[in-house]
């Protein structure tokens, strides 16, 4: 099975760039390239393709290995850059690996050149690999620093291995200060069971869902945070530490104590509101009622401003006994049906 290859020769000889594709291809390589011989040329194939491999004759009459490296170079590219040359003696071939070439192949002993591309093809393969991996803790790194949330990296006995800014400012310990440390220092000694517990569980490999707690700054006041914990593992899945997300709920906390509060004092108003209690002085003649500042009132008006109830006149049986008697109606002493 053939490995596909883009690769560009630096050559002013066609019959030499053929040789060396001639090379590549019986070393199993599924070669495409361009050969460039000027500055010009070469600048144009680096802007407008993309490449696996430079292949760079050293001494050319317009254009020589060393103008190439640095052109090369300039453009910032990670891609193997292999000199071939026929003229190049061994200090010179040492100062043009100094200078960034990968290797170097004498003409008169191409059978090293497949060997020196695959290495070198490989090599730039672990080199992005690795650079990718960096970039990802970089990446990482830069979001657990600028995150709101405190993130604390621990050991599995509870030393403080990473301490973000967001920590800091939460608990008032300068990285410095808390890195190599327990963080028992941030748990009140009437919760001291919790740091175990959660431990515990770490080593076990259980994460720690979220939870209500209470913490220590610095300064010695007490903040309520919400924590969640989680097991780190190393590659081959044991369990090496912890990482915890602390958040600051204290605000919360008072927003939610103050809400509580507002509805037991909505209830207690309630039960109150639109109550009669108490003595009430009540005119024996008129029936007025004398409220709490001393004025009287109809009966009608005093309730109806301290209770829910409301009112619908009528005439009783006595009352029309006792005004109407020529109407002869009728009396009952039976309450009428609802």
């Amino acid at each position: 099975m053939t490995t596909p290859l883009r690769a560009l020769i630096v050559e002013d000889s066609e019959n030499d760039a053929l040789i060396i594709a001639r090379e590549l291809k019986r070393g199993g390589f599924d070669l495409a390239f361009e050969r460039v011989q000027t500055p010009a040329a070469m600048k144009s194939a680096l802007e407008s393709n993309s490449w696996d491999l430079i292949i760079s004759d050293y001494s050319m009459p317009q254009f020589g290995g060393q103008a190439a490296l640095k052109l090369y170079q300039e453009k910032g590219l990670d891609l193997p850059f292999i000199s071939v040359s026929g003229a190049m003696g061994e200090d010179l071939a040492v100062e043009m690996m100094k200078a960034g070439v990968h290797d170097y192949v004498m003409k008169n002993n191409l059978a090293r050149l497949v060997p020196a591309v695959a290495r070198e093809l490989r090599a730039a393969a672990e080199r992005r690999a690795r650079n990718q991996v960096e970039n990802a803790r970089a990446h990482l790194a830069s979001i657990v620093e600028s995150c709101d949330d405190a993130i604390i990296g621990k050991a599995l006995d509870g030393t403080v291995l990473s301490w973000n800014a967001a920590a800091e400012a939460l608990y008032g310990y300068t990285a410095a200060e808390m890195i190599g440390r327990s963080l028992a220092v941030l748990v009140p000694i009437y919760r001291s069971y919790e740091l175990p517990d959660i431990l515990s569980k770490i080593r076990q490999g259980k994460r720690v869902d979220r939870f209500e707690t209470l913490r220590l700054r610095k300064d010695g006041s007490t903040i309520d945070v919400a924590i969640t914990v989680s097991p780190i593992r190393d590659a081959q899945g044991s369990v090496i530490g912890a990482s915890a997300v602390d958040r600051d709920i204290t605000q919360h906390k008072r927003e939610e104590q103050e809400r509580l509060k507002l509805i037991q004092d909505l209830t207690d108003a309630l039960s109150h509101v639109k109550t009669l209690s108490g003595l009430l002085p009540i005119c024996a003649s008129c029936k007025k009622i004398r409220d709490d500042r001393g004025y009287w009132q109809q009966v009608e008006t005093y309730i109806k401003e301290r209770s829910n109830a409301d009112f619908t006149h009528g005439i009783c049986p006595d009352c029309v006994q006792r005004l109407y008697p020529d109407i002869g109606l009728k009396t009952s002493s039976v309450p009428p049906s609802a």
